[in-house]
This record gives structure tokens, sequence and C-alpha cells, in this order.
């Protein structure tokens, strides 16, 4: 049987530390969600496929080291607010350079509030610059294949996301950092560490296709039909008769 295959790719070096590799993210599921329940007299989201299909479709990035992250905290220096994070202060940056390793940056990279102007990203940011983190894998999809990149859907770090992107992974031939936004709505201070492992990517590969917009209405009786169907059931219906299994390794 064909399988389409993603390729993530970088330095056989980086590769052979074996940590934080990429994996399916249906292997990233939390706990909570494994704990519930789902029957007649206690119907829960775990009964619910879609919101499954969200936490189990594409694959997993987590961070590649740790960011120290200051975020809207006060400079002693300047007494003005500041925001930067420090990296991987002890990886030697020359000897990741040199071997074309995308990591290794001790200094924020980031992108000026200008380029996001007037979105609501600015205001959640604390109309602060936005950071990227560094992303040492390149992404290579099938010819007509392309990424949509997001934070774990349903389950993702509540102190900052990824602004998300769509990438064209089949022709595109480098690696992909991402810009991402502090949760300001919830930490209008921030100092905290992201930890090397953190889940924070998740990438659902879709195949490029045309489409084009139909409206359409339906009479009563043929409304009524499908509802009628769907209603004979209590738990599962979803699940038993629409739901198709993906696969994702």
């Amino acid at each position: 049987m064909f399988e389409n295959i993603i390729e993530f790719i970088s330095h056989k070096d980086y590769v052979d530390f074996n940590e934080d590799l990429p994996t399916p993210i249906k292997l990233n599921i939390p706990e909570w969600y494994k704990k519930l329940s789902h029957d007649i007299g206690h119907l829960t989201v775990k009964g619910c496929m879609p919101f499954l299909d969200s936490l189990t479709s594409g694959y997993l990035l987590k961070i590649p080291q740790d960011l120290k992250i200051k975020h809207n905290v006060n400079n002693p220096e300047t007494n003005e607010l500041d925001s930067f994070y420090y990296a991987g202060e002890e990886i030697d940056d020359q000897l990741f350079h040199a071997k074309s390793i995308n990591l290794g940056k001790t200094k924020a990279d980031v992108h000026p509030t200008k380029q996001l102007e007037g979105s609501p990203y600015i205001e959640k940011n604390k109309n602060l610059p936005f950071y990227k983190i560094i992303n040492p894998w390149i992404i290579k999809t099938p010819p007509g294949y392309s990424c949509l990149f997001v934070s774990p859907l349903n389950n993702s770090d509540d102190r900052f996301s990824i602004i998300p992107a769509i990438v064209d992974t089949d022709s595109f031939p480098n690696e992909i950092n991402f810009p991402m936004v502090i949760n300001g709505d919830k930490y209008p201070t921030l100092d905290t560490i992201l930890k090397k492992g953190t889940p924070y990517v998740q990438v659902i590969p879709f195949k490029r296709d045309k489409w084009k917009m139909k409206i359409t209405g339906k009479n009563t009786e043929d409304m009524r039909k499908g509802k009628t169907f769907y209603g004979l059931k209590m738990i599962h219906r979803y699940k038993n008769k629409f739901w198709y299994k993906k696969s994702w390794n």
C-alpha cells in the first residue's frame, strides 16, 4: 500500500543525540483526557471523535533547548519594561553553526511589532517584540503537499502559542522558525523557562487541492431524515456511522 512520507531532516550529529525528535502527536495525548470515562450515564468529550482527531492528527515538534523568558519584566538597569530570552548558553555556537545545525543561538531572534501592526496579537503580547523559536528540522513532504503549523490543538501550553502558518513543505528547502505570542491575557508579566522538550508545534500535512464553494438549501423532510437517523443512538453515533480512522505513524 502506498504511504505518504513526511521527512524531518537535520544534521546527522543532531539526529544521533536522539533527544526531542519529532513524533506522531498521538503519543502526546494529555493525561486528563486519558482519565475521562464515557458512558450513557456520564457523557464526556472522551466520546467526541472530532476532539480525539484534533489530539492525534499530525506530528509534534518539541522545544530543542531551554528558553529563559523574561517578558514585560522591569529591567533594573534601565527602569523600563523589557523583553528578552536567553537560550542554550552552554551550547558552542560556532560548533553548531559550522555543522549547519539551526540551533545554538543564545540571544532571541524577534519579529518587531510593526510586522503585525493592527493585529490582536500586539495587545496580547503586551506591545513587545515577538520571539522566534529556532527549529533544527527541515520538513519535507511529497509533491503537492503542504503543512499547517499550529500550537498543539486542545493541548497547548497556557504560557504561549505559536503564530499559525501554512508552508509549502514540498518546495521550501530550509528550517521553519516559529514566532510565538506570550499569553498576556493570563500572564501580564512572565519570568519563566520553557524547558527543552516542551511540546509547541503540531504539524498537519495536507494535499493542496482546488476548491469551489457551493451553498445549498434542503427542504424540511430531508433535514429531518438526517436528524432522525443520528438520534437513534445515545453514544458512539458519529464514531460508528460516520468516522474514518486516520493513520499517523
